[in-house]
């Protein structure tokens, strides 16, 4: 699934690991074997209602890496 973003770089996979803290949050995507992590707000989170076993996209810009689902 492709989303429609300044960002060209948009890798789907699988959802391995949700990390929860206190403010900030680790997701961990399986993309093809390679695991892509990045630090989210606890609120995107929870916004996005993201868990172990969804689909969802790493959007890569520069330093960024975003999650999307």
């Amino acid at each position: 699934m492709k989303y429609t973003l300044s960002a060209r770089n948009q890798l789907e996979g699988t959802v391995t690991n949700v990390e929860e803290g206190a403010v900030n949050g680790i997701v961990t995507l399986d993309v093809k074997g390679i695991p892509i992590t990045a630090t989210i707000s606890m609120t995107s989170i929870r916004n996005l209602d993201i868990k172990v076993g969804d689909t969802a996209v790493a959007v890569i810009k520069a330093t960024d890496v975003m999650i999307g689902k």
